[in-house]
């Protein structure tokens, strides 16, 4: 599968466990236009394999690596497991950013740029050698937590996508309301995790309210 830039997607991030994300994704709707994270904290519980295992149920898994150096290492790492893409921060120096940025070309999978806690996406993108794929304006979970009047950086969007012909992803807000300010301001790509932690016999209705709401 290959991302589409025409196409709005749903990504449904999984963070709990194995037996959680395996009831998930058999709950989701059949749509090209669902990918599937292999979160954080998953990847740290069972280690790479979790992507291996992932992979064997959806085509489309994102590795939400978060690296911040070794990038070769890491890269190499998530594609031998079957990653479609992978996530470097926007914290980590130049140098590792481009080359994780290379080296996802070079393993042809897609190369995803998570700009949390970057008040000015643009000053990183602008010193870079090659763009990546994806630009992911994100709120993060524990800045909502403790910081309520912390907003999601949808203003960030057209000033990345004015400059950069790159596909634009946003994290951080789970709500409907939320879902639908992202794609009104023109991001790509609406990434969900909260409604999405624990399997519930809801689980597939709510991929399809916000699969209604992604247009």
């Amino acid at each position: 599968m290959i991302l589409n830039r025409k196409k709005k997607y749903l990504q449904v991030a999984l963070n709990s466990n194995l037996d959680d994300a395996y009831n998930i994704i058999q709950s989701l709707p059949k749509s090209d236009r669902i990918i599937i994270e292999a979160g954080t904290p998953l990847i740290k519980e069972y280690g790479v394999d979790v992507i291996r295992q992932l992979s064997n149920y959806y085509s489309y898994i994102v590795a939400d690596l978060k690296t911040m150096d070794r990038a070769e290492t890491e890269i190499r790492m998530v594609k031998n497991a079957g990653a479609s893409a992978a996530v470097c921060l926007g914290q980590a120096s130049l140098e590792t950013i481009n080359s994780f940025v290379e080296n996802c070309q070079k393993e042809k999978i897609d190369s995803m740029l998570d700009m949390m806690n970057i008040e000015y996406p643009v000053k990183v993108l602008r010193q870079l050698k090659k763009q990546p794929d994806v630009i992911i304006l994100h709120r993060g979970v524990d800045e909502e937590k403790f910081n309520k009047n912390k907003p999601i950086p949808y203003i960030q969007i057209n000033k990345v996508l004015s400059s950069y012909n790159v596909m634009l992803s946003i994290a951080g807000g789970d709500s409907l309301r939320e879902v639908q300010r992202a794609v009104f301001n023109g991001a790509n790509i609406v990434v969900v995790w909260k409604e999405f932690y624990r399997s519930s016999s809801n689980t597939g209705q709510l991929a399809e309210d916000f699969l209604k709401e992604i247009k």
